[in-house]
């Protein structure tokens, strides 16, 4: 989508952000969720053939005309090394996808940099210089940061030209980044950050119970949550976490909170949503459960390894992503060099099993909507053949079994992808990992004709049964009627369409 051709919301919010950026001196929000106008500003002084990218680190930064620029953000990984001067966070991008690119394609000179070390978008975009490829989170990012700089377009005719079969990747990832594009295809889905049940074994060897199995259902998890949430001297033991946010907005249904209309892009007012359906009602009910469980009331999943409790090792089971269990196996890969001596001491704690993350019923194989990065191709970009011609080499059976070897879940599920996972991560060897291609990611349904906003489904479980008391069916109802209308109409007047 080209700035001549931006949807009703990124005109909407770009005509808002003229006036905020007048008022506050141009200045810009600094996060990666920020709103930044679409709007072309003079470009930095640079030598010939080249754009300087000025950042508030002070590191000189500059693409030249004729370099492929990839920018990845939203996947931690991509940042690591990247806080100190002289710490470019460029290892991780290097190791899995750079190398492997340019021993592809030798001719194409690749230009990388991901959020926030040492750029921004914000810089991007007063720089002027778009990125040719972009990896990002389609989910959340494409209608907070793509699609308001005008960043996406509908490449369906590009992907099919260049003979790129979505139908072999993904179902559940290639139907997110639809349910995102307006009607088109704003993206290819290249890997999942794939939701797994992690549990301690030392917890449950020093209690006797057996180790979660693949394919156990919440009924079965919920058991040993109770059997696990207990006191033991002066040591108190949680049963289970999962953060009850990413449970409803990635479940395991499939269920799309706005409900169809009459267009892809309505007017603000006239967008709906129904979170008090019978299967809405039963999939939150399922959590609340949980979260009532006594002692074991809900802090962060990253309790497993330390989060917010005050010793390391006293969570017995927590649903979390495939990139954590990288980073507790203690994967320099995964884990910033500052933190190492942190983790392996708490490693010390916790003895790694890992399985499928439960299911609704017995029998049951979907786990969550993926946790999907994706690659987007800007239509600024002078380098769109070049750029689609590396995407289709990311969704190459070549370069999906490099992803899985460096622990993440490709999109691509053939024998040699899913046998080579973990195999470049010496650190996961002595862990089971059968299950990371266990099952089928929930997809997305009756996304046609709606409008995506990041609307607080926090407000369900964290606020209103967690801090208010509320029973499921009221929390549901107030989250609906009440909670989600207000933010709609507080983020359209302040020029927000997310």
């Amino acid at each position: 989508m080209s700035e001549g051709n931006l949807s009703r919301r990124g005109l909407l919010r770009n005509g808002a952000l003229i006036g905020g950026l007048a008022a506050l001196g141009g200045s810009l929000q600094a996060t990666p969720a920020s709103a930044t106008s679409a709007i072309p500003r003079a470009r930095a002084q640079s030598a010939e053939g080249t754009v300087d990218i000025p950042n508030k680190y002070g590191k000189p930064f500059s693409v030249a005309d004729d370099e492929l620029f990839v920018f990845a953000a939203n996947f931690k990984p991509f940042e690591l090394g990247g806080d100190d001067d002289g710490r470019e966070a460029h290892r991780y991008f290097d190791a899995v996808f750079g190398d492997a690119i340019r021993a592809k394609f030798p001719d194409i000179k690749l230009k990388y940099a991901t959020w926030d070390y040492p750029i921004r978008y914000e810089d991007i975009a007063k720089a002027g210089r778009v990125p040719d490829l972009i990896l990002e989170d389609p989910r959340l990012r494409i209608d907070r940061d793509l699609e308001p700089l005008g960043w996406v377009q509908d490449i369906t005719s590009q992907v099919q030209q260049a003979g790129i079969d979505l139908s072999k990747l993904n179902l559940g990832s290639v139907e997110q980044i639809k349910s995102r594009s307006d009607g088109g295809l704003y993206g290819v889905p290249l890997w999942i950050d794939e939701s797994l049940l992690f549990y301690n074994k030392l917890v449950f060897d020093k209690f006797r119970v057996r180790y979660p199995s693949t394919g156990s259902t919440y009924d079965e998890i919920y058991k040993l949550a109770q059997k696990l949430t207990r006191q033991d001297g002066i040591d108190h033991y949680k049963g289970y976490m999962q953060h009850p946010d990413n449970y409803l907005a990635m479940n395991q249904l499939g269920l799309y909170p706005f409900v169809p209309g009459s267009s892809e892009q309505p007017a603000p007012e006239d967008v709906k949503v129904n979170l008090t359906s019978g299967e809405w009602k039963s999939i939150a009910n399922n959590m609340y459960r949980f979260l009532m469980i006594p002692r074991n009331n809900f802090t962060t999943v990253d309790d497993f390894f330390k989060g917010d409790m005050s010793f390391p090792g006293h969570l017995a089971m927590a649903v979390n992503n495939l990139s954590k269990l990288n980073a507790y196996a203690l994967s320099p890969y995964y884990v910033e060099e500052d933190d190492a001596a942190q983790f392996a001491e708490w490693a010390k704690s916790v003895k790694i099993g890992v399985t499928s993350m439960p299911v609704l019923s017995r029998g049951s194989k979907s786990i969550y909507q993926p946790d999907t990065r994706a690659a987007f191709i800007p239509p600024q970009s002078k380098h769109q053949d070049q750029a689609l011609d590396v995407v289709k080499y990311m969704v190459s059976e070549e370069m999906q079994t490099r992803i899985s070897s460096y622990g993440m879940k490709g999109v691509l599920k053939t024998d040699a992808v899913v046998n080579a996972f973990g195999t470049a991560i010496p650190e996961l060897a002595a862990i089971d990992t059968s299950a990371v291609y266990w099952g089928d990611n929930a997809v997305i349904k009756n996304y046609q004709n709606t409008e995506y906003w990041d609307i607080p489904l926090y407000k369900v479980f964290r606020q209103h049964v967690l801090k208010d008391g509320m029973d499921v069916d009221s929390s549901l109802q107030v989250t609906e009627q009440q909670d989600i209308p207000d933010y709609i109409k507080a983020q359209a007047a302040a020029g927000f369409t997310w």
